[in-house]
């Protein structure tokens, strides 16, 4: 399949104007997410940025930027933002990263502004592009005018524009997005090879297999829904995908669930690591409360401590086993796992505790069990999970 993106002309560095002004002039700004605009965090300024052509008009980008105090002296990490459906650009979510010694950016990547008479409510902007909401019904439209195309872009436009920054060390620029925000994560690190490590939290690819959008393909009927998960399901861009990359999720999401998030971990073209959280809720602030997503980035970025990572599994004398690398021993582990059928969004989960071996844990499968996976937790509180198996009969 033909690429969509050119890279040469997105690795260029974007032009970029002042927002101060707008936010300053509209006391309708989001800075959090929730019923409440929150109050806007230090150090964080309002920029836009060129981006693709739409219907043969110019198009910005709104980002929120911010640098750790301090930042100069010496080259820091910086890390990409990239909110997920309903949500916007964050600017307590950069604030967050700043503190953690990252400089960062987040950018609305439905052609909004974060300010509207309430959450959610948006408002467009005269530099607007194609919208998230008719990202499906769209399919027949020239590829790059669909907002697939353009959200990606505007991610990795936000990247060349973050790496350039003379307080950031463009080696050590890692991605995070949040549910829809995930799924442009899993499209834009095999598109963009730049990025040193990703953090999709909920989103992945295998929109085809039980999402939350069978309703929307179902519109579309077959041919037509053939050809959108051709163009813009992120298992096509994954394999692509080598650097180090940690999916983390609930065991029930209602948006992407287990097995589209196994399943593109089992088609990832590196090592890519999985966290699963047991009935773990669905929200931006459910994603930012999750530390594992700090933690691996530091891991990579800043010499952190790793967490548990699962280096082969499988099945032995008939028990399910996880090896684990001996060099990160975990304090607690489990078999969680499922007797239901059905829908992965309802299947109810157990967890099992387990004893941790010698670099090793296994456990009998319970005979109705139609699939487990183990966790770990380290001595941090930190998930890690093995892949999820399934017993197909």
């Amino acid at each position: 399949m033909r690429m969509v993106w050119d890279m040469t002309k997105l690795a260029a560095v974007p032009k970029v104007w002042d927002a101060e002004e707008v936010v300053k002039a509209d006391g309708r700004f989001f800075f959090t997410e929730g019923p409440k605009r929150g109050r806007r965090p230090r150090g964080v300024r309002a920029i836009w940025y060129e981006s693709e052509k739409y219907q043969k008009k110019a198009t910005r980008v709104f980002a929120w930027l911010g640098v750790p105090e301090g930042a100069g002296r010496k080259k820091v990490p910086g890390i990409v933002l990239v909110h997920g459906g309903g949500g916007t650009a964050f600017a307590d979510w950069v604030r967050m990263w700043n503190e953690r010694g990252y400089a960062a950016i987040a950018m609305d990547t439905c052609g909004h502004v974060p300010c509207g008479p309430e959450y959610g409510k948006w408002d467009s902007h005269e530099y607007s592009g194609p919208i998230l909401e008719k990202a499906f019904e769209e399919i027949d439209l020239p590829v790059k005018e669909q907002w697939p195309c353009h959200a990606v872009s505007a991610v990795i436009r936000g990247h060349s524009l973050l790496r350039s920054l003379p307080q950031v060390d463009p080696k050590r620029v890692g991605i995070c997005g949040i549910s829809w925000g995930g799924y442009l994560t899993s499209i834009s690190m095999g598109v963009d090879d730049r990025f040193r490590f990703a953090v999709p939290i909920y989103g992945c690819g295998f929109l085809g297999e039980q999402s939350a959008w069978e309703g929307e393909f179902e519109k579309l009927g077959a041919e037509r829904a053939r050809k959108w998960l051709k163009w813009w399901d992120p298992s096509n861009y994954i394999p692509k995908a080598k650097l180090p990359t940690l999916w983390v999720t609930g065991s029930n999401d209602f948006a992407y669930n287990l097995r589209m998030v196994n399943d593109s971990c089992r088609v990832h073209g590196g090592r890519p690591m999985l966290s699963v959280g047991v009935r773990y809720g669905h929200s931006h602030k459910h994603g930012w409360k999750r530390r594992e997503s700090m933690a691996f980035a530091d891991s990579v970025c800043l010499k952190g401590e790793p967490m548990v990572r699962v280096v082969r599994q499988g099945m032995k004398a008939g028990k399910a086993f996880a090896a684990f690398d001996r060099r990160m021993t975990p304090k607690g582990a489990w078999l969680c796992f499922t007797t239901d059928e059905g829908k992965w969004q309802e299947r109810f989960w157990r967890m099992r505790k387990v004893e941790i071996g010698a670099g090793v844990v296994s456990a009998e499968v319970p005979a109705k069990a139609r699939a487990w996976f183990f966790n770990f937790k380290d001595a941090r509180g930190l998930i890690s999970s093995s892949g999820m198996e399934e017993d197909r009969r």
